[in-house]
């Protein structure tokens, strides 16, 4: 692989200040640190890479001597070597490591041995629009692990207890010196004896064969909170993976799927629907009975509705899931024309139209005005 330029590495300008170098190198070393990639050759040639140009820009001298000269340092002017083969310390390099590694390449370093939370379990329920908007109670087959009844969770035969790991003292990690081009390197990593957790069984319980948990399904019943909408996800708190050495357990988040209705639309906590009326009764005025999620009730429509009226009834709609009162239902009058007439009620409706006089249809009167305006002249 070609030798990239020591700034392109940092991903800074070539005025870039002390501070900036500094704060660059952080943040990668930190993203790149073979403690976090152990099996991953192409991190740790890019981590090697960071550290050669961080141990060049961050000295004055040798940064000098780069900015002037290039990857072959002084030697290009007939001086010492270049930097290729530079070692020795790395300009602060432990330092800079201990603040988010703790301790850098030789301290005690992070604590493999120590809690890790559970993981969260997902499932998906289907309800029905009424179930949703009232609320409701529903089963489910929650499989999970929990702790092994035979062992109490310690993953060890009964009568005997887990021992601190020989090999890593029981904090669970090792420490490796490597000797590269950069000087001398320890890391730490995880205890192949333990595995990381500081402890060893030499007796595995034979129930759970020494996983200290066993794969349990249970039946579970579960609230749905009134007013809860599709795609809304209920948590429900300790209710997911166990954690490891005393980590706290994951949650059950049950992600909620609705049918739609086939009356009712909703947005928010507010109910819609279309109620067909006849000519009739947009004309004169009448009560119809519409639909709601508790009950029917009784509409006015007024003397003369036109179609695509809209009427609000209040509280008629979904319950407020984090509150009291409820959303409205909005109804729309759409009115129906009727089809397939006898020539009795043809002939009814040529008489009414021929005693119209025009000024009934106060729509069709405001277009023939506008339509007179726009030709005019």
């Amino acid at each position: 692989m070609a030798k990239r330029d020591y700034y392109e590495v940092l991903g800074l300008q070539k005025n870039a200040t002390e501070d900036e170098i500094k704060k660059a190198y952080r943040q990668l070393a930190k993203k790149l640190h073979p403690d976090l990639h152990p099996d991953d050759k192409d991190a740790a040639d890019k981590f090697k890479e960071l550290n050669e140009a961080y141990g060049v820009l961050s000295d004055p001298q040798k940064k000098a001597a780069y900015d002037q000269y290039g990857f072959d340092g002084p030697s290009a002017a007939g001086g010492a070597s270049g930097f290729s083969g530079f070692g020795g310390g790395f300009g602060g390099f432990d330092d800079i490591l201990n603040s988010f590694f703790g301790g850098g390449f030789g301290g005690g370093g992070r604590q493999y041995n120590g809690p890790i939370d559970g993981d969260d379990l997902q499932m998906r329920i289907t309800i029905t629009f009424e179930e949703a908007a009232h609320g409701c109670e529903k089963s489910i087959n929650l499989v999970r692990d929990e702790p092994c009844d035979a062992c109490r969770g310690t993953g060890a035969k009964a009568g005997t207890s887990p021992q601190t790991c020989p090999t890593c003292k029981g904090s669970g990690q090792v420490r490796m010196v490597q000797n590269t081009p950069l000087g001398r390197m320890q890391t730490t990593r995880p205890c192949d004896t333990c595995h990381g957790s500081g402890k060893i069984i030499k007796e595995p319980c034979p129930r759970c064969s020494g996983r200290g948990k066993l794969r349990t399904s249970k039946k579970r019943t579960i609230k749905v909170p009134a007013g809860i909408d599709d795609g809304q996800v209920i948590t429900i708190r300790g209710q997911g993976q166990l954690g490891e050495r005393g980590g706290q357990p994951g949650d059950l988040l049950i992600y909620v799927s609705v049918k739609p209705h086939k009356i009712f639309t909703r947005n928010g906590y507010d109910l819609y629907c279309s109620v067909p009326v006849t000519f009739s009764q947009a004309a004169l005025g009448a009560e119809i009975e519409i639909p709601t999620l508790e009950k029917p009730t009784k509409l006015t429509v007024p003397e003369g509705t036109q179609p695509g009226t809209e009427f609000r009834i209040r509280g008629c709609g979904i319950q407020n899931l984090r509150g009291s009162g409820k959303g409205d239902l909005y109804v729309k009058v759409n009115v129906d024309v009727p089809k397939k007439l006898t020539e009795r009620q043809k002939e009814l409706l040529r008489q009414f139209d021929s005693e119209m006089t025009g000024k009934e249809y106060e729509q069709r009167k405001s277009f023939a005005d506008r339509l007179k305006d726009a030709f005019r002249g």
